[in-house]
């Protein structure tokens, strides 16, 4: 089985390239979800996360409100640090444990793992390749607002938060540019299907 890591910023497209994958037969797991399973009430991160940032993050159904968490963290990183170390260790628990069942069922040839802070939070080691999608910040900024009704000013203090395309292109595999249509996207990303996948048996997974 072939596991790929998949990354980019905000606004890059990864999640198109992730579904063009699946549409291609792979196997897709986003680790936002994965991230959502981990604050549940009952999980270790809930209290965690509880004893840290108090009960005023708990919502009415007892389940982590995410919105109030995040306008905590938000822009005090000494606070957002606090919560990844919390977060971050148990979301790759859990992406383990999923990327080995996947292996062990042996029905599954391409896994692709969604994770925009793949590199941050040091999970790039879990995967035979890493590829990071990239996007023009006029794009970017065009499609966030367009779609999330984002303004410019938001999304470029976001984008100077993150790592930089050219950060993330030094430590990946592929480089997937996003940067015409869906359509030229689609062809771009069955192209390097055709280059990569079939030839890629053995990878330096080593957990």
């Amino acid at each position: 089985m072939l596991t790929i890591g998949l990354t980019g910023g905000i606004g890059s497209g990864k999640s198109e390239v992730a579904d063009i994958l699946r549409e291609l037969g792979a196997q897709v797991i986003d680790a936002d979800l994965v991230g959502h399973e981990t604050y549940r009430r009952g999980e270790p991160a809930w209290d965690q996360v509880v004893e840290a940032f108090g009960s005023g993050v708990v919502g009415q159904d007892g389940e982590i409100d995410r919105g109030r968490l995040g306008r905590i963290v938000f822009g005090d990183p000494d606070s957002l640090k606090r919560l990844t170390d919390i977060v971050w260790p148990r979301i790759r628990e859990g992406l383990e444990k999923r990327i080995t069942r996947e292996r062990d069922n042996g029905d599954t040839t391409v896994l692709v793992v969604e994770a925009a802070v793949l590199f941050e939070a040091g999970w790039d080691r879990l995967f035979d390749e890493i590829w990071v999608v990239t996007a023009p910040e006029a794009d970017v900024l065009e499609r966030l607002e367009r779609q999330r009704n984002q303004k410019p000013a938001q999304t470029r203090a976001r984008l100077r938060a993150q790592m930089t395309n050219e950060e993330r292109e030094q430590r990946a595999d592929v480089t997937v540019r996003n940067d015409e249509d869906r359509a030229a996207l689609a062809a771009t990303v069955r192209q390097l299907w055709t280059d990569r996948v079939p030839n890629r048996t053995q990878g330096r997974h080593d957990g």
